[in-house]
């Protein structure tokens, strides 16, 4: 597994993403951002289905090209007496595995954490699922969209008539992700001072209710349960969308008292800063009915632009609703570079997020985009020692 060098903080770092849809990848391209050699493995057959999701271009899917960026790709049929022995002299030289299969999948092909783990001793094994190792779910298929509904995002989502909605893009399985490059970083630190690997179980499902904050806790000590409120919120007031003059929206937020206080001055209604339920957000939010009507009528009264240059000549807190292609645009995001250009053989230019935060000393870096099915087999396993004739041998099992 010795190839092109990474660069970066992660630099040295050897990774095999064996998993598919979405978190595990993710990890592992959060990894490869920051200078880890990144191996996908894949099966022959039966590629990562987010090479086929969402749009395509000429037949190649992009939403590949973001999340298989930085990642060397080669093809092993793990239930192969081949791929299985190939698959251990892999991890022989790594320092962290991904996966995503059922529990008891790996065990099944003698790939369990007992195998791996003789095979290095330092390996940390990261295992992504819908609801983790154990328990009376955990043999269920399962996707991000199970975790949404399950965590109680759904729940708190939506208008107070409306239905439980859920979010249009991955995100328990993007916050898992976020979450299991963390757990490995952790899981390596603890390998620096005791010098063995362990096992992450990383369950889809509990990031997201994490992130979701304190309704457990509400709920234990008061018997809270957070209803939907649209886009209102329970802890401050004004809070909300609001549509300009020339059709286009605005979010306002005034999680701060003075903030509030600025927002209420601009829009011309001081009277009610004097109201003693003004002094709390949570006493705000329930007057938001007063709030939004003031706040929403002058917004209606203006074009976007110039709500939004008034309220940053009030230092008011405020941001356009934006799609895509706004965000292509935005002034700071370009001065953040935030969306990048990266060369591509298949594509030519392409644009894309770029890595998720800035190092002064050591930072990421988008080495090229996500590689064909299988685009690196024969160097990667030829970097591993094996033969032509061994690597021919591999496909004619059907192993490759």
């Amino acid at each position: 597994m010795n190839g092109p060098d990474g660069g970066g903080p992660l630099d040295g770092l050897r990774v095999l993403d064996l998993a598919t849809l979405f978190a595990g990848p993710l990890a592992a391209t959060m990894l490869g951002d920051f200078g880890a050699e990144v191996v996908k493995v894949e099966h022959p057959a039966q590629p990562d289905p987010s090479r086929g999701h969402g749009p395509s271009k000429d037949g190649i899917g992009l939403w590949w090209k973001l999340l298989g960026r930085n990642k060397r790709t080669i093809t092993l049929d793990l239930s192969k007496r081949g791929g299985r022995d190939t698959l251990l002299r892999l991890a022989a030289g790594a320092d962290v595995i991904i996966e995503n299969f059922r529990p008891g999948t790996l065990e099944k092909w003698d790939l369990g954490w007992a195998e791996l783990s003789a095979a290095n001793p330092r390996l940390v094994l990261a295992r992504v699922t819908a609801f983790g190792q154990f328990g009376p779910y955990a043999h269920r298929p399962g996707f991000g969209t199970l975790a949404e509904a399950m965590s109680g995002f759904a729940a708190i989502t939506g208008e107070a008539d409306a239905p439980p909605t859920l979010p249009p893009f991955g995100l328990a399985d993007s916050i898992a992700g976020l979450a299991t490059a963390y757990a490995v970083m952790a899981a390596l630190r603890a390998r620096d001072r005791t010098g063995e690997g362990q096992v992450v179980d990383m369950a889809i499902i509990e990031p997201i209710l994490t992130v979701l904050g304190p309704q457990p806790i509400w709920y234990d000590q008061l018997g809270h349960v957070q209803p939907r409120t649209g886009n209102r919120s329970a802890n401050n007031a004004p809070r909300n969308t609001y549509r300009t003059a020339d059709g286009s929206w605005v979010a306002v937020s005034t999680s701060a008292q003075s903030i509030a206080e600025r927002v209420m001055r601009l829009v011309g209604r001081p009277d009610v800063i004097d109201e003693p339920w003004f002094a709390t957000g949570a006493d705000r939010a329930r007057h938001a009915d007063v709030l939004d009507g003031a706040v929403g009528a002058w917004i209606a009264g203006r074009t976007r632009d110039e709500v939004l240059a008034a309220f940053e000549k009030a230092e008011a807190a405020i941001a356009p609703v934006q799609d895509v292609r706004d965000i292509m645009t935005d002034p700071q995001y370009q001065a953040l570079d935030t969306v990048t250009s990266v060369d591509d053989p298949e594509l030519g230019p392409l644009r894309m997020q770029n890595v998720l935060f800035r190092l002064s000393a050591t930072p990421g870096a988008i080495r090229w985009a996500g590689r064909p099915h299988g685009a690196d087999t024969d160097a990667v396993l030829g970097e591993l020692g094996l033969t032509a004739p061994e690597i021919e041998s591999l496909r004619a099992e059907g192993a490759l």
